[in-house]
């Protein structure tokens, strides 16, 4: 923990010298004592009888094409939670960035509502640990973001249409250790996965760091089930075979037996560490394949690497005779991972059609 920055229930009570911070629509540098002063914005119409201070700057309105910074923080410490939300029809086709210490390649970069674990555009409940979503539609985000000089958050709007958005990002000012990572994460697409191969969550990370946290938007184009295949995480050099392999998809995200409870149904759950929060079933009119959200979050038992990283996902079912057939789904995924900087570059994101949830 550094200065009091990550607090828990077993140092609630300590005094620090950190400085809280908050940055929103209402107060878009977080200086202190200069929030609610906005004397023009998205509510300014709603508030014209009242008002200075009474909600006249409550979000931002991102038009297409354009590039928002969320925030622009100039001094060391962490961002400590992150509250944002935007309609579901935007939440593939926002991109957001982190950049840390005036990088240039961002260390996050993923469409905003995969980041939050929702990947199908449909919101999902998700009670976890340093993710929460909320009715109706409330992402928010505890993951703990250290910078020592800087750090720079962006929203791109990919849209053919203005985006109105609310969020507040809260952060302390601080000094932060040597051995504190930064954060990263990355998303990844196979529509579809070739046959015979594997859907690729993370390659190319250089450094000594730890994997954190997994989530996967999972369309299912087959009959059956389809979640025999086994996660594999290439650590230090290895080679053709990897350290840690998994024994099944849903055992990996903590569940067993095809996700199947009640018999004939798949049994969502959304815990502090794993979760299935969402299955999204064919209607008999428009929609077809079953589509799946599923998290993994690697806070008790982190994946730790000292010089590199890749990390894979079979997917497989049956055929018959038991005998297992090669998939070809749509799955998205984001890693989530701490490691020193410098980061390897980001594989370029697909343009706004490869992002489409379609």
């Amino acid at each position: 923990m550094f200065n009091g920055l990550g607090m828990h229930l077993g140092n609630l009570s300590r005094l620090s010298r950190a400085k809280t911070r908050s940055i929103s629509a209402e107060n878009f540098t977080g200086e202190k004592g200069k929030a609610g002063m906005a004397s023009e914005g998205t509510g300014a119409s709603c508030a014209r009888d009242l008002g200075i201070g009474w909600k006249v700057s409550p979000s931002v309105q991102i038009g297409p094409g354009e590039v928002f910074t969320l925030a622009d923080i100039r001094e060391g410490g962490a961002i400590q939670h992150i509250w944002l939300t935007t309609h579901p029809a935007n939440w593939r086709s926002l991109i957001l960035r982190a950049y840390w210490d005036d990088e240039d390649a961002p260390s996050i970069e993923t469409p905003l509502g995969d980041f939050f674990c929702q990947g199908w555009c449909e919101r999902s409940n998700v009670s976890s640990l340093p993710v929460a979503v909320n009715p109706a539609g409330g992402f928010n985000s505890y993951w703990e973001m250290p910078f020592r000089r800087s750090a720079r958050l962006t929203i791109e709007n990919l849209g053919d249409e203005s985006a109105v958005v609310y969020y507040q990002i809260t952060y302390a000012l601080t000094d932060v250790p040597d051995d504190a990572a930064y954060f990263h994460a990355q998303w990844r697409r196979s529509n579809p996965l070739p046959y015979k191969e594997v859907h690729t969550l993370l390659d190319g990370v250089r450094g000594q760091g730890h994997y954190v946290g997994t989530y996967l938007a999972w369309g299912v184009n087959n009959n059956g089930w389809w979640g025999e295949g086994e996660i594999k995480f290439y650590i230090d050099g290895d080679d053709e075979f990897p350290t840690i392999c998994g024994t099944g998809t849903e055992d990996y995200f903590g569940g067993a037996w095809n996700f199947e409870h009640p018999q004939g149904q798949y049994g969502v759950y959304s815990t502090a560490f794993l979760g299935l929060p969402q299955v999204i079933k064919p209607d008999g009119l428009y929609r077809s394949q079953q589509r799946f959200g599923m998290y993994r979050w690697h806070i008790m038992d982190p994946i730790r690497f000292e010089e590199d990283l890749k990390v894979t996902i079979q997917a497989l079912g049956w055929r018959k005779g038991g005998r297992y057939l090669p998939l070809q789904d749509d799955i998205a995924s984001v890693a989530f991972w701490y490691q020193t900087e410098p980061h390897t570059p980001h594989p370029k994101l697909p343009d706004r059609d490869g992002l489409e949830v379609i």
